[in-house]
């Protein structure tokens, strides 16, 4: 199977029109640039979006999805693959496994919560896998200027920064994936005296 893009974002379907269109074009550009999809398997909001564009494009699409969010009819059935899971933690630790790289479209608490995990492992070396932030309209300078101050305040280093690449827009993220899978992890603790 071609390679996995694990995407992150908003299940929403109340969402300004700007955001379906860059979900629609994201799933666009991972057909063409011969990847497939792994997401959490929903039929609404952008991750309903990035799948019908990325399945109507030709990319093969993998969903992920708990078993009480199936039973509310909210799977997208016409993924390729549609896996069944418990719990949402397992779903994630299953897209963190199939994944080849990973994307943060806009979101709310779901996508930072999932994203922040990834950079969690990848500051840890346990992921080596590449992470983008999509900052439509700056979407994310808020969460940047955050990351700035943590490392203001000595809460990382300056090195942890580097394992992710940020985006302004969606032709950007294949190439920003790239950079970011050449970057490996330092260690994560500060020696201590």
């Amino acid at each position: 199977m071609s390679k996995l893009l694990c995407v992150y974002c908003s299940s929403s379907d109340r969402l300004a029109q700007k955001y379906f269109a860059a979900a629609d074009q994201l799933g666009r550009e991972i057909a063409m640039q011969g990847w497939g999809l792994v997401y959490g398997g929903g039929r609404t909001g952008l991750m309903g979006a990035v799948a019908r564009a990325t399945k109507q494009a030709g990319g093969p699409v993998v969903g992920i999805i708990p078993e009480f969010m199936k039973l509310k009819e909210l799977a997208y059935t016409e993924a390729d693959e549609l896996i069944t899971v418990d719990t949402m933690r397992e779903r994630k630790l299953l897209m963190e496994t199939r994944a080849d790289a990973f994307v943060a479209l806009p979101g709310g608490f779901g996508t930072l919560e999932e994203i922040m995990e990834i950079l969690t492992l990848r500051q840890l070396d346990v992921v080596r896998k590449p992470c983008v932030l999509l900052n439509q309209d700056g979407f994310y300078d808020d969460l940047l200027a955050f990351f700035q101050r943590m490392l203001r305040d000595d809460f990382c280093k300056p090195s942890v920064l580097d394992l992710f690449r940020v985006a302004n827009t969606v032709p950007e993220i294949f190439a920003k994936l790239e950079e970011a899978g050449q970057v490996r992890a330092e260690s994560k603790w500060f020696d201590t005296k």
